[in-house]
């Protein structure tokens, strides 16, 4: 079934947690912070391909995630970035937020990313300073944007 306009609902990932972490070995008790930052979360793109014709696919899935990054570790470990989700269409499609247009896409080949994935918190180690040589905080993720697209 030919179908040329669909309401979707795109969110992308959440950024991943810093870590709390203090190095410890056998001969040193007393190591220095070592957590890891999170990693970003994963954004969504929009891609026009020659090989797409309809936007059937999007009529019966409604809701389109891309993956999360996961927390940092220790030992200065970053965390993984989510991976993000591709959503192919048809060249000359037009993607509106509300009145808003988004992307225009008018040849293949074209992209656009309509959501963009959050940052990653930082761990410990981002915030050794000379008066704070140990600190005991680190920052959340930021979530990812969610719109409801057209």
């Amino acid at each position: 079934m030919f179908t040329d306009l669909v309401k979707i609902q795109v969110e992308a990932g959440k950024g991943g947690n810093g870590v709390v972490s203090f190095h410890r070995t056998k001969g040193n008790a007393k190591g220095g912070p070592d957590g890891g930052d999170g990693g970003d979360g994963g954004s969504v793109i929009v891609r026009a391909d020659h090989n797409s014709n309809t936007l059937s696919k999007y009529r019966s899935s409604k809701l389109w995630q891309a993956e999360n990054g996961t927390d940092g570790a220790s030992n200065k470990k970053r965390g993984k970035r989510g991976t993000d989700i591709e959503l192919v269409v048809p060249p000359g499609t037009v993607i509106m937020d509300g009145t808003k247009m988004v992307a225009d896409l008018e040849q293949a080949g074209d992209e656009a990313i309509v959501a963009h994935g959050g940052r990653g918190g930082f761990g410990n180690a981002h915030f050794i300073s000379s008066v704070r040589r140990a600190p005991k905080l680190s920052e959340v993720g930021e979530d990812g944007e969610s719109k409801e697209l057209t």
